[in-house]
């Protein structure tokens, strides 16, 4: 146990001010390099560290860099609001820019670890060496995330997988030893953050520019490169008829957050999106290791974090929507304060709150969810236990409730609040269609196998992903009839049984699922649900042995993870040469309509073209026609609002005065009818040509 700090209050001062000596120096001297790694560990960790000395909070080591990260995040997005507010009211007219946000953060930091050594005073605590000594495997687990790197460049600039091959190939054996080993438990933490970076840095890493992988990530890009460039956040976004961006604008974690980190550390705002995002969300997993291994151990905990990254949702959807990595780890840290019963009630109830804050600022549709498990646990333990839970208390429900519909009320017009309602409509409507199976949608079709698989493959692969499913459902049942040596509180068990019966909500009733896709959907609640799973594995194998074997448990689990991951990654079906959805694996076999049509993938050339348009073309509605780059390069890099564009089609005329944009699909694979049924237009004229680089164009309408 760590008494609050894993460093003596003198000696955590000292770290905090020679931190903040280097970031200064390096601000004024521009040594780049030096700002961004020193910044990235400065802002990450020590605001949230100095919030978890001030509260007192008793944690081991593991818990402490979860919270102190969680308590960071939050802490940057509630200060650069602070600023961006009242900044101007005292002469910072770009409270954005760097310096402002460097003094103003600097200063609360500082003020902040100063009142955390008077109060603690010079006595040093000692951390808990057991968790936090160094042991030689982390240098051989580090070289996991390195070879996903190293297999990224090769990916990139030679076609060559072989490393990325080696490295889901590193996973899956790391996973096997470590679930058959049984003795060093200590390696388990730092083992899921470096096989999380490894898995998302295979894709954040591919490329140069973002990667969309048919996500918001563009549109996400935009309303943080327009918030960056203007140094102040606009709560109301610059059309506010439109809900879609009304609604990414009204999002701290992709607008002050992202501008916080690229302003303060120099830092090229892709990278925000491809390195500092990444290594955040990577902690997730581990929060919510932290969180089950209490009630299934820490050996259980590994494997069910595991299945939480070994989901293709995790690594591929999931990098390109960066505001609900960011909201993922407010929400299971959320959970873990609720089910702390050590915290005091006044530090739970700061905790609660800084962190409901995060995750409202974060992600609407995660904050709704929370929302509603939270209301429900309220009331199943009020109304069906007749026993109010000590944990999760009425008041928490209603502040969360009162902050987030305060926040998406008075934000961007309310667009936000008008979105919840519009698909609450929709919902309804849908109801007419309960007995149409169809009216669920694609994907709950397909996860309840009622759609024909593409391929043998594929049908093995939804075997796999089926039996997932089925260990959950047995989990759950045992747990609920309580034939099982694991125990969990009446909380967890609330919440678990609210998870459990919205997933069948998700199946039962039309359109629900269409809100954030089933496979976001089933993503989020198995940061409930995961652990149910191994247990459903442990319950079958003393089912059918009639008593519990360890090793046998092992290797069911191998048997069935293992081959899910390998499925799951598409490794597979690279090393099969069959088709294959995963871009980091199959980038240059995959059809150009799925790469660039599909998954949206941004290559230089768009980007080149893109942000000529944005320097060259005038914003104003109906000027510009582009093809579907209007949803990839120019929303990320032309910075051209896509409510002003018109869509590119076989019929398209340009008019004098308009331009004509073709992004790298356009120009090499749409005039290409066996690529694609259609054709580009035969109105280009090549002297009507204004630019191009070779693999983007841009046209001007003819002029008489």
């Amino acid at each position: 146990m760590i008494n609050n700090q894993p460093y003596g209050s003198k000696h955590f001062l000292s770290l905090v001010v020679f931190l903040q000596v280097i970031m200064y120096f390096s601000l004024f001297l521009n040594f780049t390099i030096v700002r961004e790694v020193v910044g990235i560990v400065y802002l990450t960790f020590i605001p949230g560290a100095i919030l978890v000395k001030l509260l007192k909070l008793e944690f081991e080591t593991v818990e402490f860099i979860v919270f102190s990260v969680g308590f960071s995040v939050a802490f940057l997005m509630l200060a650069g609001l602070v600023i961006n507010q009242f900044g101007p009211m005292i002469g910072f007219s770009l409270p954005l820019s760097s310096l402002p946000l460097s003094l103003f953060i600097n200063t609360l930091v500082l003020a902040g670890v100063a009142v955390a050594y008077l109060r603690q005073g010079r006595k040093q605590q000692n951390p808990d060496s057991g968790a936090s000594s160094f042991i030689p495997s982390y240098l051989i687990l580090a070289l996991i995330p390195v070879l996903s790197i190293i297999g990224a460049y090769f990916v990139r600039t030679t076609g060559n997988n072989f490393y990325l091959l080696l490295m889901t190939l590193g996973i899956a054996l790391l996973f096997t030893v470590i679930a058959f080993y049984e003795k060093s438990t200590k390696i388990y933490p730092f083992a899921i953050l470096m096989i999380a970076l490894a898995l998302l840095f295979q894709v954040s890493m591919l490329s140069s520019t973002i990667l969309p992988y048919g996500g918001d990530s563009p549109a996400e890009f935009y309303v943080f490169r327009t918030t960056q460039l203007h140094s102040l956040w606009n709560p109301l976004f610059a059309v506010p008829s439109d809900q879609i961006m009304g609604r990414y604008n009204a999002m701290l974690s992709i607008t002050i957050l992202p501008t916080v980190y690229s302003n303060m550390l120099g830092m090229d705002p892709t990278l925000v999106f491809k390195i500092i995002f990444p290594l955040i969300f990577a902690f997730v997993p581990i929060a919510l290791y932290v969180l089950w291994q209490p009630y299934i151990g820490k050996k259980f905990a590994f494997l069910a974090s595991f299945l939480f990254m070994a989901g293709t949702t995790f690594y591929t959807v999931m990098t390109a929507l960066n505001r609900q990595m960011i909201g993922e780890l407010f929400f299971v840290l959320l959970f873990l304060v609720i089910l702390n019963k050590k915290m005091k009630q006044e530090a739970k109830f700061i905790s609660f709150g800084i962190l409901s804050l995060g995750l409202i600022f974060s992600h609407y549709a995660l904050a709704e969810i929370f929302l509603f498990l939270i209301f429900a646990a309220w009331a199943a333990s009020v109304f069906y236990l007749k026993r109010p839970s000590f944990n999760l208390q009425i008041g928490m429900v209603l502040f969360f409730f009162v902050a987030m519909f305060a926040w998406y009320i008075y934000t961007s017009g309310a667009v936000v609040f008008d979105s919840f309602m519009t698909f609450s409509t929709f919902v309804l409507s849908q109801l007419g269609g309960f007995f149409n199976p169809a009216s669920r949608g694609g994907e709950v079709m397909t996860g309840l196998g009622l759609t024909q698989s593409p391929s043998f493959l594929n049908t093995v692969s939804r075997g796999f992903a089926y039996l997932t499913e089925l260990f959950i459902v047995i989990g759950v049942i045992v747990i609920l009839l309580k034939k099982t040596r694991f125990r969990f509180d009446k909380d967890y068990m609330v919440f678990g049984g609210v998870s459990f019966i919205f997933l069948i909500a998700l199946v039962a009733v039309p359109g629900l699922a269409n809100a954030l896709n089933m496979d976001r959907f089933y993503h989020i609640l198995l940061m409930v649900l995961a652990p149910f799973c191994i247990i459903g594995m442990w319950s079958f194998v003393k089912l059918i042995l009639r008593h519990e074997k360890t090793i046998v448990v092992a290797l069911l689990v191998v048997a069935v993870l293992v081959p899910y991951f390998l499925f799951q990654t598409n490794f597979v079906y690279a090393v099969a040469h069959t088709d294959s959805w995963s871009i980091p694996l199959s980038q240059n076999t995959m059809s150009p309509i799925r790469l660039y049509g599909d998954y949206g993938y941004i290559d230089t050339y768009s980007m080149y073209g893109a942000q000529w348009v944005q320097n060259n073309v005038p914003q104003v509605n109906n000027t510009l026609i582009a093809d579907n780059a209007v949803y990839t390069a120019l929303t990320a890099y032309g910075l051209y609002y896509r409510g002003y564009v018109i869509g590119l089609s076989t019929t398209t005329i340009v008019n004098p005065g308009q331009y004509a944009y073709l992004s790298y699909e356009s120009v090499n694979y749409q005039q290409d009818p066996t690529v694609y049924n259609n054709t580009l237009p035969a109105v280009f004229n090549q002297t009507d040509l204004i630019y191009s680089n070779s693999g983007s164009e841009v046209f001007y309408g003819p002029q008489g």
